[in-house]
Formats: structure tokens, sequence, C-alpha cells
């Protein structure tokens, strides 16, 4: 490897033994292009690495595991760049250890119904649904823009979505059928609004689950879940439904 990288920072020389990968070793060890690794590392998805000049510096171990375990992620459960990052910040600080632990068992036992079994996704062609829908390709552009789905492309290169997630695409496309064009000014990026409500809420809600059951057992609390969660659904669409009807009979 020859002597060991140092860097001069405000605490003084730091050793980089242990960072001995240039971005071509990172791009030839994970198959990524530097531009997706710069964009992982603008995004927050990787730490920087540590600069020896202008055009010139060097990554860990900790960016080789990180990349990987993103195209993991990626590649076996459709998850989006934001969900992504948001697991890698662990922004479930706010729950005790005890609850983080009830919530992991919940999450197991919920997994066959929720559609989230261990293991890789199964998938459809992407352009293959868009055509479906008479849908363009920006309106997967805008997609996987904002977070709401996670695309790959496969070795023939095929563009793959989740199987699971198909509706969102489908659901688009009758929308574009109803009259709520791109002329108009409608796109799928109207639906962050719908995402940013939705997350806040989901927040909440498992914060006051985590709160009122965690001295119930696990299976019980799965249970509940299991059986709240379309009641709720049902809830959310029936009131969504009301607000309407009571702001047009208001007018």
């Amino acid at each position: 490897m020859g002597k060991p990288v140092t860097t001069q920072g405000r605490h003084g020389r730091r050793d980089c033994a242990n960072w001995h990968y240039r971005m071509k070793d990172l791009c030839d060890k994970t198959g990524l292009p530097r531009q997706v690794i710069h964009f992982y590392i603008q995004q927050g998805l990787l730490p920087e690495g540590r600069k020896t000049g202008h055009n010139m510096a060097y990554y860990g171990d900790v960016h080789l595991e990180r990349i990987q375990l993103i195209k993991k992620l990626q590649h076996e459960r459709f998850l989006p760049l934001k969900a992504i990052r948001a697991l890698l910040e662990e922004k479930d600080d706010h729950f005790t250890p005890v609850q983080r632990a009830l919530l992991a068992e919940v999450r197991q036992r919920l997994a066959p119904a929720l559609g989230h079994e261990e293991g890789p996704r199964d998938t459809v062609d992407a352009h293959a649904l868009l055509g479906k829908a008479n849908l363009d390709r920006e309106v997967l552009g805008d997609m996987v823009a904002i977070g709401l789905l996670a695309v790959i492309v496969d070795e023939t290169g095929r563009t793959l979505v989740a199987k699971d997630d198909a509706w969102m695409i489908e659901l688009w496309g009758e929308l574009q059928a109803a009259g709520f064009s791109r002329q108009l000014g409608f796109s799928p990026k109207d639906f962050v609004m719908y995402e940013e409500a939705i997350a806040a809420l989901f927040e909440k809600e498992t914060a006051l689950l985590a709160a009122r059951l965690a001295g119930l057992p696990p299976e019980k609390v799965a249970e509940m879940v299991g059986r709240a969660l379309p009641l709720m659904n049902a809830f959310l669409a029936r009131f969504h439904a009301t607000k309407a009807r009571n702001f047009f009979v208001s007018l």
C-alpha cells in the first residue's frame, strides 16, 4: 500500500492508513459510477471522504460497506433513498430501548400481513406498467425523485419496480385519464403533500402506540395493530370524503 496517507486538519495531521480507497476503487468494487457515489454523499447517505488535495480524496471500509447496504436495500427491499436515509440516520431515537425492542418484534409478526417478509420483493417491468397506464417515462422519474418509488435496472437493462408498489403508477394513470393532466399542471410531484402528511401522522401513531402498548406482549400488540390498520385506513378514506363533502356544502 506504500506510506500511510495523511491529511492536515484543525486537529493536526490524521493517519488515513485505513482510508485506502480512491473513488475509482469504490466504483470498481461496487459497480456504481462516480456520479452516483457523489450523489449519495450529497444526499447524506455517505460521509465525505478525506481530502488530500483539491481533486483527491480517500475513502474507507465504512464507505464500501455503506454503499453495499444501500444497494441491498434498493435491490431487495426497493426502498427509496429518502427511506434509506431515514433508516441510516436511525430516526427512532425518541423510542426507548424497550419500545424499540417491542416494535421490532411486532414488525416481525406483522411482516407477512404487510407483504414485507425477508428476502427480495417480486418485481414488474416499470415501462410495461407505464405503457398499460398510457403514461410517459417522466411520470416514473417524478415518482422516484420525490421518494415514492425505488427502481433498479437488471442485467438485461429492464427498469423494475416492486410489484406491490405498481398500484402507484396504475393510480396515476387513472387520475390522468380523469383529466388531471400535465398540461393542466398536474404531476406525481403533487403527491408530496400527501406523503408529508401521512409521514407526520405515522410518526405520531407509532409514538402513541409505543407509549401506550409497551406493557403488552408483542403478540397481543401485533394482533391489535393488524386489526386496527384496515379500520384506520377506512377512517382516513371516509374522513377525506367527508371533508370534501363539507367543503362543497359550505360554499
